[in-house]
Order: C-alpha cells, then sequence, then structure tokens
C-alpha cells in the first residue's frame, strides 16, 4: 500500500513511524514533513492548505491511501480535494471538520445528540460576553469559537484576563468550569461504525504543577491507571456513537479521527471540546500501545469497512511523551538554534525510548534545527508508567537545545498511585 501523510508535526510523524512499521504499507510519503520524518517517509514539499496541489500530488504518487494530519487542511477542505480525485482519504470533509472549526457548531451538534457538555453561551458582542461571564462566575471558560493551534482557550479567575481574550475573537464561546480530571479518547469511525482507541491524559500548561499559560500540550501519557474500566464504553455509547449518528443524519457523515477531550466531572463525563484529527501529543502515546498494524485500519475507516476489522490489539505496557518546547514557547518561540544529543538517544535508549520531530528542520550543513515552538516529543515504553517515564526523562536528558524548557512532571502523579496501588494490592 503506497500511503501520503499530510502534516508536518509530531502528530505526522507518530503516524508516519508507525506506518513505516506496517509490513502492508510499500511507500511512504509525507508532505511537507520535517527532519525527524524524513527518516522513515519520502518528503514532498506543498502547502498543506492547497487542496488541489494535495489531490494532485497524491496522483502523481498514485497513492493507495492519504491520511491528513492536522485540522487546518481538514476545515479547509483537503480531504474533499482528494476524495474527488477517487483516493481514499482518511479524515472528515471541511463540513464534518466543522466539529473542530467552530466549537459553536460543536455545541449545536452535541445539543442535538443529547452529548452530554458544559453548558455555554455563544457571544459576537460586548455586551453578551459580559452577561455570559456574569452568569457562570469564575472561573471563567472563554473559547475562541475557530481554529486557535490549541491556544484559544482561557481559563483564569480574573474577569479583566477573561473579557480581553474574549473581545479578541469575532465569535466566542464561554462556559461553565467543568471540574475534575481530563481525558482524551480518540476513535476511528467511518461514518456509521465508530472503534474507540485507548485513552490518554496530557498536559496543557506549559509548567510543573499545570502552571503557566497554556500550549498545544506538553507531555501526555497512556493508560490511565486511575480511570473507570468502564470509561471507554461509556464514552462510546453516550458521546461518540450519538455525535458520528447525529452528524450522519444531517448528511455530513464524519469519517475519520474523532477525538473527545473530556473531563470526568462530579456529575459525571462530559465533553470538552471535540477534534476531527489525532492529537498532540497524545497520538505519541497511543500509537506506541497500539498493536495492530495502522494502515489497515485507517484504510477500513477510509473505505467504509470498519465494521469487518478485528478488535484492536494493544500493548499491556504504558506510554509517556515529553515534549522539549524552544525558548519563549508558546509566546513567540525563537527558532533556528542547534539541537544536539538525537544520535545518543538512537543508540543508547532505542527501541524502548525515541525522538518524535515537531518543529525542527535541517540546515545546509545538515545539522537539525528548531523551526517551532514544540521542537521534539520524546517518547519511551516500559512495563509500567514508572518505567516509561523514567526511559522517557533519561532520553529527554540527552538532547541538548539552547533555551529549551520542558516540564518536569509528565504522569508522575500517575506513576506514583499506581505504584503505591500496586503495593497495597
Amino acid at each position: 500500500m503506497k500511503v501520503l501523510v499530510i502534516g508536518g508535526g509530531a502528530r505526522e510523524h507518530a503516524l508516519c513511524r508507525s506506518l513505516s512499521l506496517d509490513p502492508d504499507v510499500t511507500a511512504l510519503h509525507c508532505a511537507p514533513g520535517n527532519a525527524g520524518i524524513a527518516e522513515v517517509a519520502e518528503l514532498h514539499p506543498v502547502d498543506a492548505l492547497d487542496g488541489a496541489a494535495v489531490a494532485e500530488l497524491a496522483t502523481s504518487l498514485a497513492a493507495e491511501l492519504v491520511v491528513v494530519g492536522p485540522e487546518a487542511p481538514l476545515v479547509a477542505g483537503v480531504a474533499d480535494a482528494v476524495r474527488d480525485r477517487g483516493i481514499p482519504v482518511f479524515g472528515p470533509s471541511a463540513e464534518a471538520a466543522q466539529l473542530e472549526g467552530s466549537k459553536a457548531f460543536a455545541k449545536d451538534v452535541m445539543a442535538a445528540a443529547g452529548v452530554p457538555t458544559a453548558r455555554s453561551y455563544v457571544c459576537t458582542t460586548p455586551a453578551e460576553i459580559d452577561a455570559a461571564l456574569d452568569a457562570f462566575g469564575a472561573p471563567y471558560v472563554v473559547k475562541d469559537d475557530g481554529l486557535a493551534a490549541g491556544k484559544g482557550v482561557v481559563v483564569t479567575d480574573d474577569i479583566e484576563t477573561a473579557r480581553a481574550h474574549a473581545l479578541a475573537c469575532d465569535r466566542v464561546v464561554i462556559e461553565e468550569f467543568l471540574d475534575g480530571p481530563e481525558v482524551s479518547l480518540f476513535a476511528v469511525t467511518d461514518g456509521e461504525t465508530v472503534v474507540p482507541l485507548q485513552p490518554a491524559q496530557d498536559f496543557k500548561r506549559a509548567l510543573d504543577g499545570d502552571e503557566g499559560p497554556n500550549t498545544g500540550g506538553m507531555g501526555a501519557y497512556s493508560p490511565l491507571p486511575w480511570a473507570d474500566p468502564k470509561l471507554v464504553d461509556e464514552v462510546l455509547q453516550t458521546v461518540l456513537q450519538p455525535t458520528v449518528e447525529e452528524l450522519r443524519r444531517r448528511g455530513t457523515p464524519f469519517s475519520g479521527l474523532l477525538y473527545a477531550g473530556l473531563a470526568i466531572t462530579s456529575r459525571g463525563v462530559r465533553v470538552i471540546e471535540f477534534n476531527a484529527r489525532f492529537g498532540d501529543p497524545e497520538t505519541q502515546v497511543v500509537l506506541a500501545r497500539l498493536k495492530t498494524p495502522l494502515a489497515g485500519l485507517l484504510m477500513a475507516s477510509a473505505t467504509g469497512n470498519l465494521a469487518a476489522l478485528p478488535p484492536l490489539r494493544w500493548s499491556d505496557g504504558a506510554a509517556v511523551t515529553v515534549v522539549i518546547a524552544s525558548h519563549n514557547y508558546p509566546g513567540t518561540p525563537r527558532t533556528g538554534d542547534p539541537i544536539t544529543g538525537l544520535d545518543a538517544v538512537a543508540e543508547q535508549d532505542a527501541p524502548e525510548a525515541y525522538v518524535l520531530h515537531a518543529g525542527t528542520k535541517y540546515d545546509a550543513e545538515g545539522r537539525v534545527l528548531s523551526a517551532g515552538g514544540r521542537v521534539l516529543s520524546v517518547t519511551a515504553t516500559g512495563a509500567d508508567l514508572a518505567t516509561a517515564r523514567d526511559r522517557a526523562y533519561a532520553a529527554v536528558g540527552r538532547i541538548s537545545l539552547d533555551g529549551s524548557h520542558h516540564r518536569t512532571d509528565i504522569a508522575a502523579k500517575a506513576a506514583e498511585d499506581a505504584k503505591g496501588g500496586e503495593q497495597a494490592g
């Protein structure tokens, strides 16, 4: 199978890594890719938002499956342009991708489907904003209605900060604060059948102890030893399946990856948001544990054959990923700094630990340089969370990037709690 992956972040590197290990994949291409992806796939320059250009590339490569990684190309209709050429695509149509492209649209779908979520107001004027903030009180949850690369949400006790963020958005969703731990649950769907993957938890804040500004994600782990074993089935029945059925009822079936961001509240599971693609950095840990070959799963979604797929197989172990971010991220990041130590990780830590590239590029001398805010995702596996975590941080310690920062507490509490539970048992 010839596969073309669209995108160039750590999520796409994780996808390409898994696809490169799949014996059914005979040729792997990525556009535009990054320095790390170049090690496992042939790269091609393309504007990922240009559907005609992507479709032309896929046709010229005789691609048998196209995987659209990021949200912006999906919302821009890139998957539609490729499908129009008769090529199977993993990724929803532009209309279905509005589930991520517009939070107001997602709220409307959830209301129609009876999906549990936070109460909210959609606001377009200063008066509506003030009324909504007053109605809910602190902590204030303010979300840009459109795409914002994971940084369009502000949660704050300061009303002026909340109001300023709301006023900076053309349309904004203001909603009640949801208490309780957050969980990310991915599901692969072909528009009818829904196949949930294993849950993960990510860390949005930039600093240890969940301090600092929101980011696109600073790390993640899977599985969740503290989660109810029935959680996945519950979310499938109350969130994922109803949402897919509602979109099909509207004539905009959702095919691809449906990502539910959840809060496990004192009143039960509530949806925080939907995404229309694999999440970053959760993809890194979920795919690290998936034993079922990836290409067949994605192709079954793209061709409407998920119902015939055997149950997914998973590793019994754990996976942890730690993001190394560039100086000043999530503000305007400094780029162009050399990255060293990648060879040391490959030599000393593989295959249990490896580096997935996000914002990287090669210079004229063949050195790997930083080229974005989140630069690398260092991912490790192990028999349990503590082992995977130790391996991930050992690998992080071999890497040098001037001015970079990373969190030191990814999966720390979960690993400690799991260890305590084993000792108690």
